[in-house]
């Protein structure tokens, strides 16, 4: 393990002995594409006068973008600017525009340190690690999950070696291709590594990208002709029902799943149902509404399945989150443990499908886990 001391040191280099290096010189991982305004938006830059305004406002936000790394630097320091300077009511700083860092060691990440945001500035400059041996490590920092960052530089001792990173992990070239809503964006963790795409990532080692928009997961083909873009996909995830009422389900899915497999017909696809919100035990509307769209959900994968569809699965709600359990920050957006129930809940079925992918690399036993797995942060 790694010896880490986070306490104060005299002897710790001060910001004028640190060197800043910008992060667009490293690997920037968790795009469905390259061809963006600015290296950590979402969306291709040829969307901008054709989708929806909503959409493309969300696509500038950073979520499950990461920036990898290897230096042998004592400290670590970021310096990053905000598009927007967002904040929220129900969601923390840190997760809404803060960063956080991990390091790997002994082939699994663990989180090192977090940048939590300047109050009232869109810029922000943060110590996320210190008093570090001289050694040379990979590192890997996380980006905002409901605000864009236009820029962000990495500070190192300026006696200090940092490049890109020796070793492919999170696993690239055939990533997990999630699209879902504000709780897939990552509404509303308390940092940006434990979005469950990040925590799904770290868990598989394989690249996952995140294409959760708040509010905004409403079935549109611009999406489905993004995701169907990304070449050698794992598998598709399919989480947009709460965004969609039970209507928007039947009339819009078939048209969506079509471009996506139609460009790629042997990538397996992961339907999941709406959570089961605590507001269902005592809102009547709530509890009608969600049971009507996921009755529409299983509808749609059983229609696929009848249509002699081989590589679909199905993620059923009562599977995702007990409504019994403290899981929610408002009754609908998932905590730090909300997102553990589900990643739990998740990873088995993920795991299922991606022994059925095309691509080799998914067929060994050693992706995943063996036997029972329970996620927990380290």
């Amino acid at each position: 393990m790694l010896a880490m001391a986070f306490v104060a040191n005299a002897g710790q280099p001060e910001n004028d002995e640190l060197v800043f290096y910008n992060a667009t010189e490293f690997e920037i991982g968790g795009k469905a594409t390259n061809e963006t305004l600015t290296p950590f938006d979402r969306l291709p830059a040829s969307y901008e006068k054709t989708t929806r305004p909503e959409l493309w406002r969300h696509g500038h936000h950073s979520a499950g973008i990461y920036v990898r790394f290897r230096t042998d630097s004592p400290i670590i320091k970021a310096r990053w600017t905000s598009l927007y300077g967002a904040q929220m009511s129900h969601m923390a700083p840190s997760g809404i525009r803060g960063i956080d860092l991990y390091v790997l060691d002994g082939g699994k990440w663990y989180f090192t340190g977090v940048g939590r945001p300047a109050k009232n500035d869109k810029t922000t400059e943060y110590v996320l690690v210190k008093n570090m041996d001289r050694k040379e490590r990979e590192y890997m920092i996380y980006l905002s999950l409901y605000d864009g960052v236009t820029s962000l530089e990495i500070g190192i001792d300026k006696s200090s070696f940092i490049g890109k990173p020796q070793v492919d992990s999170p696993r690239r070239g055939c990533p997990i291709v999630m699209y879902g809503t504000s709780i897939l964006q990552g509404g509303c963790v308390s940092r940006p590594g434990m979005a469950h795409t990040s925590l799904l990532e770290r868990a598989l080692d394989i690249e996952v990208i995140n294409l959760g928009f708040s509010g905004n997961a409403l079935l549109d083909l611009d999406i489905a002709r993004l995701m169907a873009s990304v070449e050698k996909p794992a598998l598709y995830v399919l989480d947009n029902a709460p965004n969609c009422s039970a209507d928007r389900i039947n009339e819009r899915s078939e048209a969506f799943f079509r471009v996506i497999r139609d460009a790629h017909p042997d990538v397996p696809v992961v339907i999941v149902e709406h959570p089961l919100y605590p507001t269902m035990r005592l809102n009547n509307y709530a509890r009608e509404d969600i049971t009507a769209r996921n009755n529409a959900q299983k509808a749609f994968y059983e229609k696929l399945r009848k249509a002699g569809e081989k590589r679909i699965y199905y993620v059923s709600a009562d599977k995702l989150l007990d409504e019994m359990k403290e899981g929610t920050v408002d009754g609908n957006h998932f905590t730090d443990l909300g997102v553990t129930y589900y990643v739990n809940a998740i990873l088995p079925t993920i795991k299922k499908a991606l022994k059925a992918s095309p691509y080799p690399m998914f067929r060994s036993t050693s992706v995943g886990f063996s036997g029972s797995f329970s996620y927990s942060p380290q």
